[in-house]
């Protein structure tokens, strides 16, 4: 299983930045696909995630309203738009596959995640 973040970069508040997860390796149709991401010094935390088979979506109160988690099937690839950006949202973004959801809402570890993208938010 292989999951590749990318679309991070440098960006300044207030501006936009769209993550792509692209999945391999796995029948993506039977996977949850979460956000995650881990500041430094700060342990990780999830963001949100969409189930594939339905595309139901949950979000944390911590991005809910700047942040959208979106998906393509026939990528195999999962996308977080990321709006209105701030300083503290500087951090490393994974995204992680959970089989069948069986942690939504991050109530467990997932099973597999990527090794994550850089966004880097100036003032």
């Amino acid at each position: 299983v292989q999951l590749v973040e990318s679309g991070g970069g440098l960006v300044q508040a207030g501006g936009s930045l769209r993550l792509s997860c692209a999945a391999s390796g796995l029948r993506f149709d039977e996977y949850a696909i979460g956000w995650f991401r881990q500041a430094p010094g700060k342990e990780r935390e999830g963001g949100s995630c969409m189930a594939i088979s339905d595309g139901t979506t949950y979000y944390t109160d911590s991005v809910k309203g700047r942040f959208t988690i979106s998906g393509d099937n026939a990528k195999n690839t999962v996308y977080r738009q990321m709006d209105n950006l701030r300083p503290e949202d500087t951090a490393v973004y994974y995204c992680g596959a959970d089989h069948w959801g069986a942690g939504w809402g991050f109530l467990r570890e997932y099973d597999y995640y990527g090794q994550g993208t850089q966004v880097t938010v100036s003032s």
